[in-house]
């Protein structure tokens, strides 16, 4: 009898008398799923899909000074790094086989202001951390975050007139900071903004200016989420933003407005695509797979990686389990890799054969 799931219900089961002993009674069925769990070299064999280090990518924060390992309150484990000791994370991220690394500054108050200038100094934290990694790491990745909120004194993503978020004069800016981050050696440009047209832009300045191998991952369906509040502590923007982002990051509500951006992005010259932020999106990012197939990412975001810590520094959840577990449903729903902040941790465990 074909089926396709659950078993057929003609088949005989002699229910359990009175007085039968337990290992009398035997179940008549043809059909057990348990036979492949009953061992871990069985469960091995039929994993469907498997988390290894070439599924990470690591993101760093980083701080002016030397030697600087500054604790993040809202991020256990997590530290803002000075130049030197991100070098040395880069080191360690090599050692461990993990591909990428995704750079944020945290931007000093007094080079911050309203139009996000610092973006544009080829001597600012990003390019000078880059050009550090890469000498001293130059086969390890780098994505660099192409927004203005790190630098602007008012902590949005583009420029603002009259509390409007101006979207083509923002897009020109970025497209001059995406230069700037390619000059210093960056390998892919991550545009975060969620202005209209800036992944087209990007594409055309690079190519025009000699970086046609510089590849985009596009934040493709960013959504304006409460998820992202540890974020902005680390990177210095909570005290500063003005208001919200609904007017350019998308409607939590909306699922069909993702596969509309998704597409204009791969339109635009898109290498990548990236849903942000990542488990209360597992529905978009198998979306956005199923119906593109394009290399696909999830950022699992600092408000997903600090509610797994505080339950599990609580004793409300084993801490490993959970993260484990969390990054495989990423791999579950379709993507092809994931930004998170557990990304030397699992590559430990990974290294030691514990997932």
């Amino acid at each position: 009898m074909a089926i396709k799931f659950g078993r057929p219900l003609e088949r005989a089961c002699r229910l359990p008398v009175e007085g039968d002993a337990p290992s009398d009674h035997r179940l008549d069925l043809a059909i057990r799923p348990r036979r492949n769990r009953r061992a871990e070299w069985a469960r091995r064999l039929v994993r469907e899909h498997v988390l290894t280090t070439d599924d990470l990518i690591w993101p760093l924060f980083v701080v002016d000074g030397a030697n600087v390992r500054a604790p993040i309150a809202s991020m256990p484990d997590v530290e803002r790094l000075s130049v030197d000791q991100a070098v040395g994370a880069a080191e360690r991220a090599a050692k461990f086989a993990i591909p990428c690394l995704a750079l944020f500054p945290n931007t000093d108050a007094d080079k911050r202001d309203d139009s996000g200038s610092e973006a544009l100094n080829a001597e600012n934290l990003v390019c000078q951390a880059i050009r550090a990694i890469k000498k001293e790491v130059p086969d390890i990745g780098i994505l660099c975050d192409v927004a203005l909120d790190p630098y602007t004194s008012h902590g949005h993503d583009g420029l603002v007139r009259d509390g409007v978020i101006l979207n083509d004069v923002t897009v020109a800016v970025l497209v001059r900071q995406a230069l700037v981050q390619a000059e210093a050696g960056c390998d892919i440009i991550a545009p975060s903004d969620m202005m209209d047209g800036r992944v087209g832009a990007i594409r055309e300045g690079l190519d025009a200016a000699g970086f046609g191998d510089v590849q985009i991952m596009a934040y493709a369906a960013k959504y304006a989420s409460a998820f992202y509040g540890p974020f902005r502590d680390a990177v210095g923007s909570s005290a500063t933003l003005i208001g919200d982002k609904r007017t350019y990051q998308m409607d939590p509500a909306n699922t069909d407005e993702a596969l509309r951006e998704v597409e204009l992005d791969i339109a635009e010259g898109a290498d990548m695509i990236m849903v942000k932020p990542g488990m209360p999106y597992l529905d978009i990012l198998h979306r956005v797979k199923e119906t593109f197939g394009m290399p696909t990412f999830a950022y699992q975001v600092s408000g997903e990686y600090a509610m797994i810590m505080a339950a599990a520094g609580n004793g409300w959840l084993e801490g490993d389990k959970a993260m484990t577990e969390s990054l495989i449903a990423f791999k579950r729903a379709g993507a092809d890799g994931v930004l998170t902040y557990f990304a030397m941790r699992i590559a430990e465990k990974l290294k030691k054969g514990g997932v």
